[in-house]
């Protein structure tokens, strides 16, 4: 197979699964343990977190403020949750500001906070699903506890500018959450420079395992806890820490920042080839995200008058692995969120299609890639009425 769809998931770097192997059968205690072995395990954990925090250069001060989580999915829970009620008990306000392209993961969280009496606002976004620092300063309010953006789409690729933003939140003292699933590996994460206060990561996005993910929240923000049951992390996530997997998610997001540069140099001209040949070749497909300011290796599409979804099926037949939007939401059988806050075509909508290219990605897989999906356009498009 030719896999085209690392926005969904990554394989585990061999390097990653060596750097975790010692954790399942020789280091194996509870970090909460006082005995020798629980104390070995806390010693990784402690290694863990400052390898990450001098990532996100939130070091020395940082292992405090990085929570393990399950992933991506419970991090920006964590996150809209833990600070909405903690901000709401303190008496700050109940106002919070996301955007209408956001991973389910945080419009469901923000739509449930609404359910709760929160009052939400869901920005709009441009052509391209960008919004802008100053479109966040215009819904501002005097009760606004919270802002939420993604630093890229996940079905798009479209980057937004969070360092401005930041900038502009940080002034007015207002926490600002960042879903940067999308970024490892590909762009800086740098909270400092990024004026972020609390940031989502998923490991198995980035060449690590599955099962793990963190949330950085600047020791300053008001968080109230969802998971309950012990005193771990601080008392900002019970549960015992999973020491295995939490080495993995260090060595990966040491080795995706450390290759990052030279990621990016290789795949953004190589992302440009693949866009070239598929509006080159196949009649009606139109480029969607922004055409510039998206991540390295990301690439979709809108094919006007097809089934994306069809199409997608008949490439996995002769051997290409590719999605159509957010793996979270494959299947449902509607027009993506993003698409239609985006104001993309009516007879575009339905034709879906994302390539995301990775690590061990060739231009010779492009050009296979090409070849199948010119053939099986044309034949999808014999097969509809004609359009005029």
């Amino acid at each position: 197979m030719i896999y085209l769809d690392h926005s969904a998931t990554t394989p585990t770097d061999p390097r990653v699964v060596e750097a975790m192997l010692p954790y399942w059968t020789e280091v194996f205690g509870n970090p909460s343990s006082a005995h020798k072995i629980g104390k070995a395990a806390e010693k990784a954990l402690e290694d863990a977190r400052a390898a990450i925090a001098r990532v996100l250069n939130c070091y020395p001060a940082g292992p405090a403020e990085i929570i393990f989580t399950s992933g991506g999915t419970e991090s920006d829970n964590l996150a809209l949750r833990g600070v909405a009620y903690a901000q709401r008990a303190r008496g700050r306000g109940q106002h919070i500001i996301t955007t209408s392209v956001e991973h389910h993961a945080v419009l469901d969280t923000a739509k449930a906070l609404a359910e709760e009496g929160f009052d939400v606002a869901f920005l709009p976004v441009d052509q391209y699903g960008q919004v802008s620092a100053a479109q966040v300063q215009a819904a501002l309010r005097q009760d606004t506890i919270l802002v939420s953006v993604m630093y890229a789409n996940n079905e798009v690729g479209t980057i937004n500018p969070i360092a401005e933003i930041g900038a502009l939140l940080k002034s007015k003292r207002i926490p600002f959450h960042v879903d940067a699933v999308q970024a490892p590996g590909l762009l800086p994460l740098d909270v400092k420079a990024l004026n972020v206060d609390l940031m989502s990561l998923s490991a198995h996005k980035f060449y690590g395992p599955k099962g793990i993910g963190l949330l950085y929240v600047r020791r300053a923000v008001p968080m109230k806890p969802q998971m309950l049951g012990g005193q771990q992390q601080a008392h900002r996530r019970a549960g015992t820490e999973p020491i295995p997997l939490i080495m993995g998610l260090a060595k990966a997001l040491e080795l995706a920042e450390a290759e990052r540069a030279a990621a990016v140099e290789r795949l953004t001209p190589l992302r440009d080839h693949l866009i070239r040949r598929v509006l080159d070749t196949v009649p009606e497909a139109a480029l969607t995200g922004h055409p510039t300011e998206r991540l390295a290796g990301h690439t979709s599409f809108a094919m006007r008058g097809l089934n994306g979804d069809s199409l997608l099926l008949d490439l996995n037949e002769v051997g290409i692995a590719a999605s159509g939007g957010s793996a979270c939401t494959t299947g449902q059988q509607e027009p993506s969120h993003v698409f239609l806050a985006m104001g993309i075509d009516q007879d575009r909508l339905m034709g879906q299609v994302r390539f995301v290219l990775g690590k061990h990605s060739t231009s010779d897989d492009v050009d296979k890639l090409i070849y199948h999906l010119a053939a099986l356009a044309e034949r999808h498009r014999a097969m509809v009425p004609e359009i005029s």
